[in-house]
C-alpha cells in the first residue's frame, strides 16, 4: 500500500510537470514590462469563433493616453495549434515598455496571420482593435480621440495602415464598436515595408505573386496594401526609424515613405540607424527610446 501511494505521487507529479511544461500559454512565457497591472488575453473580437486576443499594460502614472503595440512577425505564425502568440516576443517589452513607463496605457495586439490568413485579415484584426479599445475607452481611462500606434517590421507596416486609412470602412457586421473610427492620431514605425511593389517582399501576406501590369489583380492587391499609395494631407504625424543596413526591409522604403508624408504636408520625422539592421534592437539605445517618447508626447497629446 505504501509503495503504491508512492507511485501515485509519482504520477500525479508527472503530469503536473508534463501540462506545465507544454503549456504554450503559461504566464511565464508572456513578457513582464514595469507596469502596475496587465489584463492578460482580453477579447478585443471574434473571427468565426476564434478569438482575437490583447494584452493591457496599465502604468504607474497614467497620463490619459492609450498606443496600440503590434509586434513584427512577417505577419506569419505557424499553423500548430501551439503556436506562440504575437505579444509574447520580446517586442512588446523593446517597443512597449518605454511607453507604458512615460505613462501611456499600451495595448499589445495578437492578429490573424499568414499561411492560415492573408491580406486583408491582419489590417483588419489591427483596425478591430482600434475600434475595440476606442469603443471602450472609459473603461481604460484613456482619451478615445487621441490613440497612438507602435510597431516594428510587419507590425510597422500594421501602424502605418492605421494612419494612412481612412478608419471608417463600411463593414458588414455594423456593430456598435465597428462604427467607431479605426484611425489613430500618431504613428511611430521601425522598418516598415511601405510599398509592396518596389521590393520581392510579401508574397505570402498577399497571398499572390506580385505582377508588373497595373491591371492585374495581383498587382491591385500590392498597391492596396502598401501604405504609401494612402498617403492623404489629413494623416497623423509619422515618426520612421530604420537602420540603414537592414538586409530584409530596405532602408529606402521608410525613405521614399517619408518623401512621401513630406509632400504631403504631414508632419514626419524619419531616425536613421547608422549600420543598424533589422530588429528591434536598434531602438533599444536610450536616446532612441527618448526620440520615441517625445514624439509621441509632443504629437498625440492635446496641448
Amino acid at each position: 500500500m505504501i509503495i503504491l501511494k508512492y507511485h501515485v505521487k509519482l504520477l500525479i507529479l508527472y503530469w503536473i510537470v508534463q501540462i506545465t511544461s507544454l503549456s504554450p500559454l503559461r504566464l511565464s512565457a508572456q513578457p513582464e514590462l514595469n507596469a502596475a497591472k496587465v489584463d492578460r488575453n482580453v477579447v478585443f473580437g471574434m473571427y468565426s469563433g476564434l478569438a482575437l486576443l490583447m494584452d493591457v499594460y496599465y502604468p504607474n502614472d497614467p497620463n490619459g493616453y492609450g498606443i496600440i503595440h503590434i509586434s513584427g512577425s512577417s505577419w506569419s505564425r505557424g499553423l500548430s495549434l501551439d503556436a506562440g502568440m504575437l505579444n509574447h516576443k520580446r517586442h512588446v517589452k523593446l517597443e512597449g515598455e518605454v511607453f507604458v513607463e512615460a505613462g501611456y496605457t499600451l495595448f499589445s495586439i495578437n492578429h490573424r496571420a499568414t499561411p492560415r490568413f492573408n491580406y486583408p485579415a491582419a489590417i483588419e484584426d489591427a483596425q478591430r482593435a482600434v475600434r475595440f479599445i476606442r469603443y471602450h475607452a472609459d473603461k481604460y481611462g484613456i482619451n478615445p480621440e487621441r490613440i497612438g500606434a507602435v510597431g516594428g517590421s510587419s507590425g510597422g507596416h500594421l501602424v502605418c495602415m492605421l494612419g494612412v486609412l481612412d478608419g471608417n470602412e463600411i463593414l458588414e457586421d455594423d456593430t456598435p464598436i465597428n462604427r467607431m473610427s479605426a484611425k489613430v492620431q500618431c504613428v511611430i514605425a521601425r522598418a516598415a515595408t511601405t510599398n509592396f511593389l518596389s521590393v520581392d517582399i510579401g508574397e505570402s501576406f498577399l497571398g499572390v505573386k506580385v505582377r508588373d501590369k497595373p491591371s492585374t489583380i495581383e498587382y491591385k492587391r500590392a498597391y492596396q496594401a502598401s501604405p504609401i499609395n494612402h498617403v492623404s494631407a489629413d494623416d497623423p504625424p509619422f515618426l520612421l526609424v530604420h537602420g540603414d543596413k537592414d538586409p530584409i526591409v530596405p532602408y529606402v522604403l521608410s525613405e521614399d515613405m517619408y518623401k512621401k508624408l513630406q509632400e504631403m504636408n504631414v508632419p514626419a520625422k524619419l531616425i536613421t540607424i547608422e549600420d543598424g539592421v533589422h530588429g528591434p534592437g536598434v531602438i533599444n539605445s536610450p536616446e532612441v527610446k527618448k526620440e520615441l517618447v517625445l514624439w509621441m508626447n509632443w504629437h498625440l497629446k492635446d496641448r
